[in-house]
């Protein structure tokens, strides 16, 4: 049975504000906020062509407040390098903003004096997320990896053992607009981490931060002259960095790089959904102190077979490398007690 799941209503209700006369179109444009599975529908055709000529007369009619293009500069400029400054230092950096990141960062907005960021190399975050498998659309989760939907309102079909949300970008959309909306997040993309920030200690190498450079520089180190990084300092790193490529695992090939891991990981082994996904799941943990290993880079540390386009673990790793990094916050810098951010 198909399972209805109402979305939040009040950005649509300011989005949809339409003058006085045209109240029966507003009305039924209302039905937006009682479901995302149920379509705008107008009364009657005659209604459906009024309410596109309504809209023409007022584009036609519109015009934007001036602005001059040096406002717009500073605008992006000043927020930017203040976004910056002020997550130089950080309590908690996510490395990857596709699913297991964003709902890592989603889990964490629930800790609100938790400051949070997240660095993600691509343009768009979402990762291979966009999309289930081959391309596809429909996004399939296994339960109760579904609880994460019902929390963020993303409708799906109800098959049982598992969902199916008919597209993967409403859930995509939905955990961006949640993990990003809180006050205590910023989404650096664009932007690569090129090396763990560490201290060596007796007992071996300890996590504090990240090395983070211009994606298009990273990309292209071979083709330009040095162009030295900078770094964020952090109480605690989550990595999900997805499976390896060419800018994936990226903190596990680099722990085994300098000997933090044993040389010769054992990769992500082959398909098998029955057990990739609680074997993923089961082996989130801290794997170097402080840092957090979520979603298919687990795989890449631990042996786990792949699940394929089944994204149960994906949700649920995320948000148990949250819990995992409030843990690590309370017991190395006093998360939960007056001592915290003091």
């Amino acid at each position: 049975m198909l399972a209805l799941r109402s979305i939040r209503a009040q950005g649509l209700r300011a989005s949809m504000r339409m003058p006085a006369n045209t109240l029966p179109i507003a009305a039924a444009l209302a039905i937006r906020g009682q479901s995302s599975l149920v379509p705008v529908t107008m009364t009657s055709p005659a209604d459906t062509v009024r309410y596109a000529d309504q809209q023409l007369a007022k584009f036609d009619k519109m015009s934007f407040m001036p602005i001059r293009e040096s406002v717009v500069s500073r605008e992006m400029t000043t927020r930017y390098f203040t976004d910056m400054v002020d997550h130089a230092e950080t309590d908690v950096v996510i490395i990857g903003a596709g699913s297991a990141g964003l709902s890592c960062a989603y889990e964490l907005t629930k800790h609100k004096d938790v400051k949070v960021t997240i660095i993600e190399q691509s343009v768009a975050p979402g990762g291979g997320c966009w999309v289930g498998g081959q391309l596809f659309s429909a996004m399939v989760v296994r339960k109760p990896g579904h609880t994460l939907f019902d929390e963020l309102e993303v409708p799906y079909d109800d098959k049982g053992d598992y969902v199916v949300c008919k597209h993967a970008a409403l859930f995509m959309g939905s955990v961006i607009r949640a993990a990003l909306i809180a006050p205590n997040t910023k989404l650096f993309n664009a932007v690569a981490v090129e090396d763990l920030l560490v201290r060596q200690t007796d007992t071996g190498i300890r996590v504090r931060g990240v090395v983070t450079n211009w994606s298009l520089v990273t990309q292209n180190h071979d083709t330009q002259s040095c162009m030295d990084p900078q770094v964020i300092e952090a109480k605690v790193v989550i990595t999900a960095t997805g499976h390896d490529g060419p800018m994936g695992a990226t903190c596990a090939k680099r722990l085994e790089a300098i000997g933090a891991l044993p040389a010769g990981l054992p990769g992500m082994h082959a398909m098998d959904m029955s057990t990739a996904e609680d074997a993923v799941l089961h082996m989130t943990n801290e794997v170097v102190p402080g840092l957090i290993f979520a979603g298919m880079e687990v795989a890449e540390v631990r042996g786990c077979n792949r699940m394929g386009p089944t994204f149960g673990a994906m949700l649920m790793s995320g948000q148990k490398a949250a819990s995992l990094a409030i843990k690590a916050l309370e017991r190395d810098h006093g998360y939960g007690t007056d001592s915290w951010n003091k």
